[in-house]
């Protein structure tokens, strides 16, 4: 084992043990994006006009939506900023995630099919009584994390770290997928529950020119954050790091600026990662990649 590694090892055990630190708050996960996702003098134009960076009308408003994705370690909640009615952005979110309607591919749901309405506070009506026992199928693993894919958006949306109670057709508090909790559902250890890396910008589909900002959220070894850029045979073109604002106990933004001027015009991704100072002995590193064209 490398010094390194080992140094690796012990940190590790320090930020399991501060794991909850900072889940009580909304963290950095939950912030919305701070612009389109347009570079300093570059483009980036989303492939679909529900994704954040789209030009906003009044009836719409950004939330977050999360989905499940695999990593290393196991499947892990990913986040989308997506644009739902201003009605009722809460029951679009969980509509959305209910529906598995991803803009990345990479990304699913664990949820069965569902449509939420509400009155846009923590006591959530349940699409239909079946939601309270566990589908035909679904592992007891899988329904708590199901579970957490609700509870994050709610929260997400909320902007809130208040329980959240699900309710039945008589307006009454019940379990869920045959979890019941008397206080309401609280979010998970975001360090065991999300993916430790998430890229905001470059959205999926972005087309970009010149230079562009990527960003996102992490919880990183000492806070570094890699990247890669991948021609549409896989080959690294492009490599470098951004440097978040910290990595123990919840996730971090990250920001940087990326040239690709001297990149040819085509189809790429881009990808973030963890950075693995094991080489590879805890499974790799976690990654969220996105496609997107130069132009």
């Amino acid at each position: 084992m490398t010094s390194r590694t080992r140094i690796a090892v012990l940190l590790a055990a320090s930020l399991l043990a501060l794991a909850g630190c900072g889940s009580d708050d909304t963290t950095a996960q939950d912030q919305q994006p701070t612009s389109s996702g347009t570079g300093h003098g570059s483009s980036a134009t989303p492939s679909d006009d529900s994704s954040p960076s789209a030009t906003p009308t009044a009836d719409q408003v950004t939330v977050l939506v999360y989905f499940v994705g695999d990593t290393p370690q196991g499947p892990r909640l990913y986040r989308e900023f997506r644009r739902v009615d201003a009605a009722d952005p809460l029951g679009g979110a969980l509509t959305l995630a209910a529906s598995g309607d991803a803009l990345d591919p990479d990304y699913r749901t664990l949820l069965p099919a569902g449509t939420f309405s509400t009155s846009g506070d923590a006591a959530i009506p349940l699409p239909d009584d079946s939601w309270q026992k566990l589908p035909d199928g679904m592992r007891e693993a899988d329904a708590q994390l199901a579970l957490q894919q609700l509870v994050y958006t709610a929260q997400g949306v909320l902007r809130s770290r208040d329980p959240i109670t699900f309710t039945d057709a008589d307006g009454n508090a019940t379990q869920v997928f045959y979890t019941a909790s008397e206080d309401g559902f609280t979010a998970a250890d975001p360090i065991k529950t999300l993916a430790l890396v998430s890229v905001t910008s470059p959205e999926q589909g972005a087309t970009v020119s010149g230079s562009f900002t990527a960003s996102g959220v992490s919880s990183s070894f000492e806070a570094t954050t890699p990247w890669e850029i991948r021609d549409s045979s896989g080959k690294v073109v492009k490599k470098g790091s951004a440097m978040a604002d910290g990595w123990m106990g919840k996730l971090y933004p990250w920001e940087t600026d990326i040239d690709v001027s001297g990149l040819e015009p085509g189809d790429y991704t881009f990808v973030a990662m963890t950075d693995d100072p094991s080489g590879g002995e805890g499974g790799g590193p976690m990654v969220d990649s996105k496609d997107i064209t130069i132009s």
